[in-house]
């Protein structure tokens, strides 16, 4: 690779109804770069482009081989990776019983691709004897026959993530303004409008709770820091639940009257915080909409 770091690819196939589209959206959730059902045709070429752009790290390529023109497009791919230096490639075929994949089908009430006009169990035999060289190459097998949706995330996560020595899971922290509505993407919103408010100060009402003496206002008072750590604890607290739940991530939003000040320091502390433990971004809608509203008019 341009750069020098390993190019780790995996191959997602499997039996149609396994839960290949699961799979997906789990690696997607890993930062893989995911690929579902590129023509055969076009194999090529992604790979060169992968090859030159040096920032594609981990490729995940979501394949349907009931076709054998696409098998062997795959079969010369593997060939060359696994001929190429720096490159990591794993195979991952998801299966289930014939039994469970006929439920399946009759749940979703959708056709079996190899059984268009004949009967269901007989397109998924069909498919079972066209995939078993490939489930026989395959590193890993994950059978989901009695697996929900979270599970086989989890069990996707156990065998992808583990490489890294981390679990994809990602918060992140909103400050925002009442005034100007409650983000519609948030999974825990917490008022702090009960705080005495910084704006009312003529010296700090042009300032944002990231300048230090707004800072240090908010954080000084009495209430502050017994609500602080009662808050945190709780985050600390129901991450973990979250995690297992199988969520990767979680919006905090943290709201005042208009966005400035409250918000964004208990939004900076609180990033600091969880940052210890978790992967956290932080951002503030409306820091800065007061003064854009105000010019305006």
């Amino acid at each position: 690779m341009a750069s020098g770091k390993p190019l780790d690819v995996v191959i997602i196939t499997g039996m149609s109804g396994a839960g290949k589209t699961i799979a997906a959206q789990a690696f997607e959730d890993l930062q893989y770069f995911v690929i579902d059902n590129m023509p055969p045709t076009l194999l090529p070429k992604f790979w060169e482009l992968v090859k030159e752009s040096g920032s594609i790290h981990k490729v995940a390529l979501v394949i349907d081989l009931r076709s054998r023109a696409f098998y062997d497009q795959i079969a010369s791919l593997l060939a060359d990776l696994d001929n190429a230096n720096n490159v990591r490639t794993r195979i991952l075929f998801l299966d289930a019983s014939n039994s469970e994949l006929v439920a399946r089908y009759k749940e979703t009430r959708r056709s079996h691709p190899l059984a268009m006009e004949g009967r269901l169990l007989d397109g998924i035999k069909l498919e079972r004897k066209m995939l078993a060289e490939m489930k026989n190459r395959a590193q890993i097998v994950i059978d989901t026959s009695d697996m929900s949706p979270r599970q086989l995330r989890e069990e996707i996560f156990s065998h992808f993530s583990k490489q890294e020595g981390n679990t994809p899971f990602h918060i992140e922290i909103m400050s925002f303004g009442f005034k100007f509505g409650i983000p519609i993407d948030a999974d825990i919103v917490m008022d702090v409008r009960f705080l005495p408010n910084p704006y009312y100060i003529p010296a700090y009402k042009p300032l944002t709770g990231l300048d230090k003496p707004v800072y240090d206002y908010v954080m000084n008072q009495p209430a502050t820091e017994e609500f602080y750590q009662k808050f945190l604890d709780l985050l600390l607290l129901t991450m973990p639940g979250y995690q297992r739940e199988g969520k990767t991530s979680m919006t905090i939003a943290i709201g005042c009257t208009g966005g400035q000040h409250r918000s964004v320091a208990i939004a900076q502390r609180l990033a600091a915080d969880l940052g210890k433990k978790y992967a956290v971004d932080v951002t503030h809608r409306d820091m800065h909409r007061r003064k854009e509203t105000v010019n305006r008019s």
